[in-house]
């Protein structure tokens, strides 16, 4: 059983961002994604690694990983181990293959095809022990097949959830926006341009010496107990020279605004910007000053961190339905030098960038911890999703096996025939190598596109 990591596109919500990141901030947040998914990987093959051993099947490896093993312990008839390559993990179960004779129609057949059969049932027995037959993962019963099976993928979801109830439940999410300051812009913006140029004229916020963490309490002598009144004094103050009065480090600050009339876009009731005909926002002249506030952190509650959880289930399995065309588009881009999609399918190294502009760029700590929590709750989210596809060697194609297996079981009862034997999954390990092979593809072509025509939240 292994648990590999493919291409994902993250849900999160990402909140305000200040152009402050540090080298060190994004590099933290990198770790933090890396270490997460490494630990979220570790739990997965608990998920297996304990009911395995609860009914009774022997355990011979746990790893984290695959390739060269870096380290391992063995403790009473188990390896554990950390190998070099992180991008997945397996727990090794004794006797996964029926051998031959066990399974009915089993002998050697001619072909490739069954002769790879074959040396799968060959290694698999080879592994078992003698007077430990009994102890071989063939023996269970199909219903305690399904729940090792499962175990893996549930753990995942478990996790998820978790994570999704510590980020809404926990800490919360961005709410109503407060008069203490977020973001001060550099510039006077220009609808439709990104970024500032070299001739843009400074915010007059910026040139007053506005700082973010300052708390407005008033302007143009207006008291401003709320955002609502912050923007309801810039646009009632006519004056040239407008006094703003601010708190900053438990002090009162009066600082001088010099306001500009700039065009800015219409906002709707339902927040959203107006646009015309032609999909282009609708602006009009309003007196700006470049600030943009903090929202209060809400605390959500455990319904909402239900719907998120669903939510992301159904978005991972929509990009999983579509990920044959998404990885088509991705040849293109690489091939032709494209824009790539930013709202496509993103490999570890692109979660991990992610990870880092979040850190690095994120207004507050505890909308960073939202931010990264909720990003490892989606890569569970899709390791849960991805592992319940039913093809081997993925959790799910072994499910089905088990689900098949017991199916003619209950069949054979209830018509009163013999038992049948168990379900002859070594059939279907050449499937399994042309996965495997499929998923060693993809990641190569995620790591290049991630590289190469890398995702940005900038």
């Amino acid at each position: 059983m292994m648990v590999p990591v493919c291409g994902v596109r993250p849900v999160v919500r990402p909140g305000p961002r200040s152009p402050d990141g540090s080298v060190m901030e994004y590099v933290l947040g990198v770790v933090v994604v890396v270490v997460g998914l490494l630990a979220s990987i570790a739990l997965h093959e608990v998920g297996h690694l304990v009911p395995a051993k609860r009914f009774g099947v022997r355990v011979s490896q746990y790893m984290v990983g695959f390739g060269p093993t870096l380290w391992s312990r063995t403790r009473g008839e188990t390896e554990y181990g950390l190998k070099a390559i992180p991008l997945g993990g397996y727990v090794r179960l004794i006797g996964m293959f029926p051998p031959e004779g066990v399974v009915a129609g089993s002998t050697r057949r001619p072909g490739r095809m069954a002769e790879i059969a074959h040396a799968a049932r060959a290694a698999s027995a080879e592994e078992i022990r003698p007077g430990e037959d009994h102890r071989a993962f063939y023996r269970l019963s199909a219903p305690r097949k399904v729940v090792v099976m499962l175990g893996g993928p549930v753990m995942n979801l478990l996790l998820a959830f978790v994570l999704v109830l510590v980020a809404l439940v926990g800490i919360g999410l961005p709410g109503s926006p407060t008069t203490t300051v977020g973001v001060v812009g550099q510039c006077v913006p220009t609808v439709g341009v990104d970024g500032c140029g070299p001739d843009d004229p400074v915010t007059p916020a910026a040139e007053a010496g506005l700082l973010p963490g300052d708390r407005i309490v008033s302007y143009g002598g207006v008291t401003t107990g709320t955002w609502d009144d912050v923007q309801g004094a810039i646009r009632g103050a006519q004056a040239a020279q407008v006094p703003m009065v601010v708190e900053r480090d438990g002090e009162l600050v009066t600082l001088t605004v010099r306001p500009v009339l700039a065009e800015r876009p219409v906002v709707g009731e339902d927040g959203a910007w107006v646009v015309d005909e032609a999909g282009e926002p609708v602006t009009e002249p309003t007196r700006f000053v470049g600030l943009t506030p903090t929202a209060a952190i809400e605390r959500r509650g455990v319904g909402e961190a239900l719907a998120f959880t669903g939510t992301a289930i159904a978005g991972t399995a929509a990009v999983i339905v579509t990920l044959p065309a998404q990885l088509v588009d991705l040849v293109r881009v690489l091939v032709t030098g494209a824009e790539r999609d930013a709202t496509g399918v993103l490999g570890p190294v692109g979660v991990g960038r992610i990870a880092g502009e979040v850190a690095a760029e994120s207004a507050g700590p505890a909308q960073t911890a939202v931010t990264l929590l909720l990003l490892l709750a989606s890569l569970n989210v899709a390791l849960f999703v991805f592992n319940l596809l039913p093809l081997l060697p993925l959790d799910g194609g072994h499910v089905v096996g088990a689900v098949w297996e017991g199916a003619r079981r209950q069949v054979a009862r209830l018509r009163g025939r013999p038992r049948p034997a168990p379900a002859d999954v070594a059939r279907m390990m050449p499937v399994a190598y042309g996965v495997f092979l499929v998923l060693i593809a993809m990641g190569v072509l995620l790591l290049v596109a991630d590289v190469v025509r890398p995702v940005s939240l900038l």
